[in-house]
């Protein structure tokens, strides 16, 4: 006899479905949280990661960037920074403050650094970090509850699931800015079940404001994410067309308006991105499916690949919902469509540049991978609030999990222990979900005892199965994280949390500071790619995804070295360009030992001085105006206004005693490889007026060279272009006048035309002193505003020491402030001899056109508030007396 078939439930409007009475929300979205924390600091302790064991987590850009724009934000709200709001003083000898606040400090959660410690600022962070995961839980549990009414632990199940999956713990973990686009992400799902019901619209606005305020890029993706959710929503509501499009209005208005409110800071971001260093041009390659089937899995790790894991329940859950017989066939269809969709979009060229921007990212170029964990928790989350999976949907996602990791099995992704965390996963998530189900079929044919009949055994059949999945859920999450922790180490750089080493540069830097009397540079063996934003000073070190292009540009003309394919500027420790840059005092610390590669040296932390002009000189007017050349000696000369350098003729010789082959326009310059063991060494000779220094200038050269007689200088570059090398100092020229230096290179390198430079240092004190006679005899500087006093009579061109950045105007006496000129990338002002001040203002480029947007956005908000109000009286009516 056939069993009989059961009809397809109808589709119901979830806008007009009124909330079942039971727990609220706000509890679900605890519980998701609390086993969010546990979690993410069980993993830490288990890898032995920071605050919780040795190892550090200050991977890649996380202690290079986001800790020290962290540790300046503290000071700025300690009112301990040099600049404000609006510039930047520290970092590369001043630099636009407003777009990296946007980009990396936007966040709420930014603002609790300043209850902590100055030097417990990796704690601050990490605490950061805890609570944005955390509360993406949390926003994610009330999502879920709002779209469907199910059990409130389930809904907190598979919130800390979408918090805790595999891109929040393999990626945004060191990227803490990128997990506001986590929380967002579920709250901007409420906003559009506001628009759909027609409720809070002001509310709406300000999350969306605050989403992307918080960090643009990833409420972008959010944004997007959102939008396609409602886009389902509202094609299964089966509303009058007429009622589906005022909700889609009032979503797109709401998210306009909300946008317009973080206009001030967006624009300026985005104005900003448009004046950065271009860095590199990538292009989007799609993984092998083993490979993005792997990621799915537990504790399976790489940098390039999407981190789609959301947990075996939930993939479960999801994997079952096609063959969910309870859930109406729309539903199935919509939400299952909606994953493959989106997956698919992941794998295609062009729909990837829509997910980015239209631009492709440097580095993980899958980072959009969080609002398909979304979909996948919210799929399965109406695989379960339907009822949990009966015994022929349960076996269809089992089936399906089973081709997933029969795929992946060929992943080098996939390690040895995750087959025994993924065989634990799997047998918790099917006996707790099968559990779920006899519970709900109330089944009597298996034998059970008589205390469990009932209300009891429906109640300890429930408790199990939560055991069962958070138990699970809680055990592979740990082993996930922990293992990206730990392979993380190991494929990225890595730098120690605030120390000893910080503590004594710190205290060397406020003994030396003299600003704006002049710069104190935190020194050439830097610790981190922001080391002025660290441990104070202003320096030229600066690593942003916003340098600007004429700094970058500047210094590399100049000698610099960069990493980053050229937005993390390194210290230029040069005599000449201190004097450019008004650098009085430079520390100089031994090689930092927490990196491996640097040699050994316990030295001390010592401080240099030296006399140079004011930020303000005064050049002639008949000052050379021609463009930077290939030489840095010469570009050098061309900013002091002197002649300092002599630049030999020099002769590079193979380790075999030949001329070495010369490369061709895309790859100039001398081609010197290591010698063998034993044979004599690549080198260069030239001749150079005695007792004048030796500088060697070889940005493509990696390895050590040595001038005879002199010392060792360190030169690190890559064949990808990534990163230059700074020029350095070797040493004296002899009384013999004759320059050898012995090439020891790691990788097959190339040596310039004009490689060495040999710097008279009278004609240079010369020069300094003629700067500082007729330079500004008072200067300064108030956030966004640098004012200076300059002798009587001068004439010329008055220079800042500071690139000329977009934004800088400049007034001289009482005239009206006009836009800074440029000389060779540095700030220029014309002087007839009549004014005897000079002050120069910033405003960041799109803050007034950001500003409008907003004041606009703010007006319209108002009157829709009113609007509102005034509406809902009128709905109301006036009381009625009894």
């Amino acid at each position: 006899m056939k069993a009989p078939v059961r009809p397809e439930p109808k589709t119901v409007v979830a806008a007009v479905v009124p909330r079942a009475p039971g727990r609220p929300p706000w509890v679900a979205g605890l519980l998701a949280a609390v086993i969010t924390v546990t979690a993410f600091c069980a993993a830490d302790i288990v890898a032995r990661s920071y605050p919780f064991g040795p190892r550090t987590r200050s991977v890649n850009d996380l202690g290079n960037q986001y800790v020290p724009f962290h540790a300046h934000l503290w000071d700025l709200l300690h009112g301990r920074a040099d600049g404000g709001l609006l510039v930047n003083w520290q970092s590369g000898y001043g630099s636009s403050f407003l777009p990296d606040l946007g980009t990396y400090l936007g966040s709420p959660f930014a603002l609790l650094v300043a209850v902590f410690p100055r030097d417990e600022i990796d704690l601050a962070v990490y605490v950061i970090t805890v609570l944005k995961t955390a509360c993406a839980a949390a926003a994610m549990a009330w999502l879920l509850l709002t779209l469907r009414r199910g059990r409130w632990w389930a809904a907190g199940l598979l919130g800390a699931s979408y918090a805790l999956c595999g891109w929040s713990v393999a990626v945004a973990a060191y990227n803490p800015m990128w997990l506001d686009g986590l929380v967002a992400l579920p709250l901007l799902c409420l906003v559009g079940e506001w628009a759909l019901r027609a409720q809070r619209p002001v509310l709406g606005v300000l999350v969306v404001a605050l989403a992307w305020t918080a960090n643009f890029y990833t409420a972008y993706m959010a944004t997007l994410g959102a939008g396609l959710v409602l886009l389902l929503r509202l094609l299964l509501a089966d509303l009058p067309r007429r009622r589906a499009l005022a909700a889609a209005g009032r979503a797109a208005l709401t998210v306009a308006l909300g946008m317009g409110l973080a206009a001030p800071l967006v624009a300026v971001v985005f104005f900003g991105t448009g004046h950065a260093y271009p860095g590199r041009e990538g292009h989007f390659v799609p993984v092998a499916a083993k490979d993005l089937l792997a990621r799915l899995l537990p504790t399976t790790y790489s940098y390039g690949s999407p981190a789609v894991y959301v947990g075996v329940t939930a993939l479960l859950l999801a994997l079952t919902l096609p063959f969910h017989r309870a859930v109406p066939r729309r539903v199935r269809a919509g939400w299952t469509l909606l994953v493959a969709g989106v997956l698919l979009s992941m794998q295609w060229a062009p729909t990837q540049l829509v997910w980015h921007a239209f631009a492709t990212p440097q580095g993980s170029q899958y980072r959009q991978a969080f609002v398909l964990c979304a979909l996948l928790v919210i799929a399965a989350w109406h695989a379960l609030a339907y009822g949990p999976p009966d015994r022929r949907a349960l076996g269809a996602g089992a089936a399906l999990l089973v081709l997933i990791v029969a795929g992946a099995s060929r992943s080098t992704l996939v390690h040895r222990y995750t087959w025994l965390v993924l065989l634990l996963a799997a047998a918790g998530a099917l006996a707790g979900l099968a559990l779920l189900g006899l519970r709900d079929r109330g089944s009597r044919t298996a034998p059970v005892p008589s205390w469990l009949r009932g209300g009891g055994r429906r109640t300890a059949l429930t408790a199990i199965a939560a055991v069962l999945l958070v138990g699970g859920q809680l055990g592979e999450t740990v082993a996930t994280s922990a293992v990206a922790t730990r392979l993380r180490l190991g494929h990225m750089d890595d730098y120690a949390p605030w120390g000893e080493r910080q503590e004594v540069q710190a205290d060397a830097i406020a003994r030396a500071d003299g600003w704006p009397r002049y710069r104190t540079d935190p020194g050439r063996e830097q610790t981190v790619s922001n080391d002025p934003l660290m441990v104070g000073g202003q320096g030229a070190q600066y690593y942003s995804s916003l340098t600007s292009d004429v700094l970058g540009r500047t210094l590399t003309a100049l000698g610099d070295g960069w990493t980053s394919h050229g937005r993390s500027l390194q210290s230029l420790d040069n005599p000449v360009t201190d004097v450019i840059f008004s650098v009085g005092a430079r520390v100089h610390s031994p090689p930092d030992p927490h990196q491996t590669w640097q040699p050994r040296d316990s030295g001390p932390v010592t401080v240099s001085r030296q006399d140079v002009p004011p930020l303000v000189t005064v050049h002639p007017a008949a000052g050379s105006t021609a463009a930077f050349g290939p030489s840095p000696y010469r570009n050098q000369e061309l900013l002091l206004g002197a002649r300092v350098y002599t630049v030999p003729r020099a002769t590079v010789r193979t380790s075999s005693g030949k001329p070495p082959q010369r490369g061709d326009a895309q790859h100039p310059g001398l081609l010197v490889t290591a010698a063998a063991t034993g044979a004599q060494k690549p080198t260069i000779t030239a001749s150079c007026p005695a007792g004048t220094d030796v500088y060697l200038w070889a940005p493509h050269f990696s390895g050590s060279a040595r001038l005879a007689g002199g010392e060792d200088g360190k030169f690190r570059s890559d064949a990808l272009g990534a990163k230059i090398a700074v020029m350095r100092r070797l040493g004296t020229v002899p009384a013999s006048g004759r320059v050898r230096i012995e090439l020891s290179p790691d990788r097959p390198s190339r040596v310039p035309d004009g490689a060495v430079g040999c710097l008279d240092t009278a004609r240079l004190h010369t020069a300094a002193a003629r700067l500082a006679a007729t330079g500004a005899t008072k200067v300064t500087v108030s956030d966004g505003t640098l004012h200076a006093e300059l002798p009587a009579g001068s004439r010329g061109t008055a220079v800042v020491a500071a690139p000329r950045i977009a934004g800088w105007r400049c007034a001289t006496g009482d005239a009206p402030a006009v836009p800074a000129a440029d000389r060779h990338g540095l700030i220029a002002v014309p002087l007839d001899g009549s004014s005897t001040s000079l002050t120069c203002t910033f405003h960041p480029p799109g803050l007034r056109l950001g500003g409008a947007v907003g004041a606009a956005s703010l007006l319209a908000l108002i009157l829709l508030g009113t609007l509102t109000a005034v509406r809902r009286r009128r709905a109301t009516g006036p009381p009625t007396i009894a």
